[in-house]
């Protein structure tokens, strides 16, 4: 996959979608897709993980269709990388395993970015000041209906578009995660 394109991976079957709700996968897919190609031991040694382990999950990636061998610049080296720059799945199914395997990733995912907040978090003290004041959080109660919430959600993919050409990055420019969840919440605000 060449970085420039933007390629989406469809998750529809409950095994693929099991597959790839598993902590460590979530990681070395994200890594292969924001740095491009890279041996199982230079994922080990981002993730601090050990090489066999970052082996058997690329393979299973490769199973289900999200990671792929890349061409190797000598014959030693066996680069793996992502098939696409993203993935999809449906929240709406009518089949119940379906469903599960849904609310497994997407609940592995929630996990995935609780952490890499935490660690954030940890860290921010020695960010500097400009990206200290760039970075937050916030929410927002808003009252929709679901067509509406659908509509809205198209408007933000359609702002974050622009940011994802990997060749058009501005100078000093850093990856940054935009977690975006629109989640229905009772009405008398209870958990």
């Amino acid at each position: 996959m060449a970085p420039e394109e933007r390629t989406t991976i469809r998750l529809d079957d409950p095994r693929a979608l099991r597959a790839y709700a598993h902590p460590l996968r979530l990681s070395l897919i994200g890594m292969l897709r924001r740095n491009g190609p890279m041996t199982a031991t230079q994922c080990a040694a981002a993730l601090d993980e050990n090489v066999p382990n970052c082996s058997f999950h690329l393979r299973q990636l490769a199973k289900y269709g999200l990671a792929e061998r890349a061409p190797a610049a000598d014959g030693r080296e066996r680069p793996w990388q992502a098939t696409a720059s993203s993935t999809s799945w449906t929240d709406d199914s009518d089949d119940p395993e379906t469903r599960v395997a849904t609310d497994q990733l997407n609940t592995a995912i929630f996990r995935h970015y609780i952490r890499r907040t935490e660690a954030y978090l940890a860290i921010r003290g020695d960010e500097p000041a400009e990206w200290r004041n760039a970075a937050g959080f916030s929410d927002e109660m808003i009252y929709v209906t679901a067509e509406q919430l659908v509509a809205l959600n198209e408007q933000v993919e359609a702002l974050l578009e622009p940011f994802r050409d990997r060749s058009a990055r501005a100078e000093g420019s850093r990856p940054v995660a935009v977690v975006q969840m629109a989640i229905p919440t009772p009405e008398d605000g209870a958990p």
